[in-house]
């Protein structure tokens, strides 16, 4: 009976260990669509990026509410999680349109490139040791939060009334270190099963991804400028 019991442990173990890599690979195959939306988004709307500017508030206000509204609500609903997911992505592409548009403007071009190549890089690196690490950073989650909220309140005051160069590097520089620890906490929660639904997972990664990306867009692009 001993026997029976431990066998029995093994193999609902294995089932587990499998279901948990199943889980993570449609998470990743999830965020590997979404980039595609988002790039798809910016390449539709690359051409009207000046009319994308006029309504950035708009699209930024959008993106928000998909984010702490439609997501969360939607991520039970199979089908419609998908199309909210994606929705959310494809707009994250426009959100950006005149960052790249002012980067190629200018002739750096290639920074875009660069910084998705770097933002890969990092992020893989990222969640290999998240996954890997035998250390817990389940406590991370608040702390990080809180950060989350600062930096969000201070590119705010930044953007509406300090409008300092110096300030926004800091504040990037300070995003990019806040969603390099996401990645941590959100890689290991994923390899956890702290997610219902793989779309779920891939939010979450998204978002990280997604803020450094841009991070390291803005952070190379004023080191290339001759300003």
């Amino acid at each position: 009976m001993a026997l029976y019991n431990k066998d029995f442990s093994a193999e609902a173990e294995y089932v587990q260990e499998g279901a948990s890599v199943s889980f993570m690979k449609k998470t990743y195959q999830l965020l590997a669509a979404s980039m595609i939306s988002a790039a798809a988004g910016a390449y539709v709307t690359m051409p009207y990026a000046e009319t994308v500017m006029d309504f950035r508030w708009f699209i930024f206000g959008f993106v928000i509410v998909m984010v702490w509204f439609v997501l969360p609500m939607t991520k039970n609903k199979p089908g419609i999680n998908l199309m909210a997911l994606f929705a959310f992505t494809f707009a994250t592409g426009v959100m950006i349109v005149p960052l790249l548009a002012s980067l190629i403007s200018s002739g750096n071009g290639a920074v875009i490139g660069n910084a998705f190549l770097m933002t890969s890089v990092l992020f893989g690196a990222l969640s290999i040791f998240a996954i890997n690490s035998k250390s817990d950073f389940s406590s991370w989650g608040k702390p990080l939060f809180i950060t989350f909220v600062v930096i969000f309140i201070a590119s705010l005051v930044n953007i509406l009334i300090l409008q300092s160069p110096m300030m926004h590097v800091i504040i990037t520089a300070g995003i990019l270190l806040l969603f390099s620890f996401f990645t941590i906490y959100d890689t290991q929660n994923i390899a956890n099963g702290a997610y219902d639904s793989p779309v779920d997972a891939a939010v979450s990664l998204y978002l990280d991804f997604f803020n450094m990306f841009t991070a390291l867009l803005q952070l190379l692009g004023i080191m290339g400028s001759d300003d």
